[in-house]
């Protein structure tokens, strides 16, 4: 349902990006202005069955663009995704890559960028000290990317999540060049999610947004874009999920995916350094981990956060102000999209694997910028709590 109220516009911040219904048609004309004359389209099999894909597809071969599409990315990508997409590129030919997907799609892709005409494997890239500076910057492959959830916001990331199967741990590749050259965002790709996906992937923006915000260190910008991030979120994530053909509320998502993946450079927290062995483990979403995580992590954080959640209730216009008005709009929010509240549901998390996430928690680098420094006991306390549903156990 598209009205005069849905957004439409262009900006270079923090990279070119247009947003707006049918603004996809405009990638054929985006690649040549790219210089690109072959592309890979890398996206996941889920979007390739999507009705609109064909459209797309169709308009790169018309131009004469489309080298392959390589759709083999699984929802939690390891490195052979990445050797597997590695393979499509150079059977292509191809000089571009468009990133069309949610996060695994696009963290593929990214790696493959990356790895294209650098040398070494994924893992020699991780997000440790100055490994990006084994890869030479002029060799990363340029890329579009073309958001479908509004959620991981990786479309103005610097970054892929890959997991290794050597331990299961999810490991952060990074380098300043795998920020694509344009985002093209259009509402209508996002309107055919399901419910539960776009609840979870909602949440998932939402938790970058709230971690990014408590985050300790001076950085007011990241702040207010975070603050704006949660207040779209707020408002138009249960009309995206009761009305999926609503374009204004998509709209509004998208865009507080995208400011909440800007504002996390500032960091995140113990959040993300629970979901991501979880995900990494057990396969569990990462959006439905974040929203399981979120409340009993603001219970562990609660004394450090108390005047950044009074603000924040002023600024979400809630009853009451501080961490308890936050933890009830989070709890009612949270119920509203129809997340779950604990881990009670999560197949394969017994005793064993608890213990080896809470472990696993402490070598994530986004632990690093918690606002309440956590050991491994603390964090295995937190997720004792998520297990049974008890918030208030969470605390520090």
């Amino acid at each position: 349902m598209q009205n005069s109220e849905t957004p439409r516009g262009r900006s270079n911040y923090p990279t070119p990006f247009r947003i707006g219904v049918g603004i996809v048609a405009e990638l054929p004309a985006a690649c040549r202005e790219l210089g690109f004359t072959r592309v890979l389209l890398c996206t996941d099999p889920g979007v390739r069955a999507l009705p609109w894909f064909a459209g797309l597809e169709a308009g790169l071969k018309e131009a004469g663009l489309l080298g392959a599409v390589f759709s083999e990315v699984t929802p939690n990508p390891s490195d052979e995704d990445v050797s597997r997409g590695l393979e499509a590129f150079r059977a292509a030919k191809a000089d571009g890559i468009i990133l069309c997907g949610g996060g695994s799609a696009m963290d593929v892709g990214k790696c493959v960028a990356l790895l294209a005409h650098n040398p070494g494997t994924v893992f020699d890239y991780e997000d440790i000290g100055d490994n990006f500076k084994r890869a030479d910057p002029d060799k990363v492959v340029k890329m579009i990317a073309i958001p479908t959830t509004a959620g991981t916001g990786s479309e103005v990331g610097r970054c892929g999540v890959i997991a290794d199967p050597r331990d299961h741990a999810k490991k952060i590749i990074f380098h300043p060049r795998l920020l694509p050259s344009l985002v093209l965002a259009d509402p209508e790709l996002t309107a055919g999610l399901s419910p539960r996906l776009t609840a979870a992937t909602g949440m998932d923006a939402l938790a970058h947004a709230f971690e990014a915000y408590c985050a300790p260190g001076y950085h007011p910008m990241a702040d207010g874009i975070a603050v704006e991030a949660m207040r779209l979120i707020s408002r138009y994530l249960p009309i995206a999920v009761r009305s999926g053909a609503d374009l204004t509320a998509r709209s509004h998502m998208l865009m507080a995916a995208t400011m909440g993946a800007t504002a996390f450079q500032k960091g995140l927290g113990l959040v993300h350094a629970l979901s991501h062995p979880i995900g990494g483990l057990l396969g569990l979403h990462h959006g439905t981990a974040n929203a399981i995580f979120l409340p009993y992590v603001l219970e562990f954080n609660r004394a450090a956060v108390e005047e950044k959640m009074q603000h924040l209730s002023r600024a979400l216009n809630l009853e009451g102000a501080g961490v308890d008005a936050v933890m009830g709009w989070l709890l009612q929010l949270r119920k509203e999209v129809g997340m779950p509240h604990t881990l009670a549901e999560v197949e394969g998390l017994n005793e064993e694997k608890l213990k080896l996430i809470a472990e696993m928690s402490m070598n994530d680098p986004s632990l690093g910028s918690n606002p309440v420094p956590c050991n491994v006991a603390q964090a295995e306390r937190v997720l004792r709590a998520a297990l049974s549903g008890d918030v208030a156990a969470a605390h520090a």
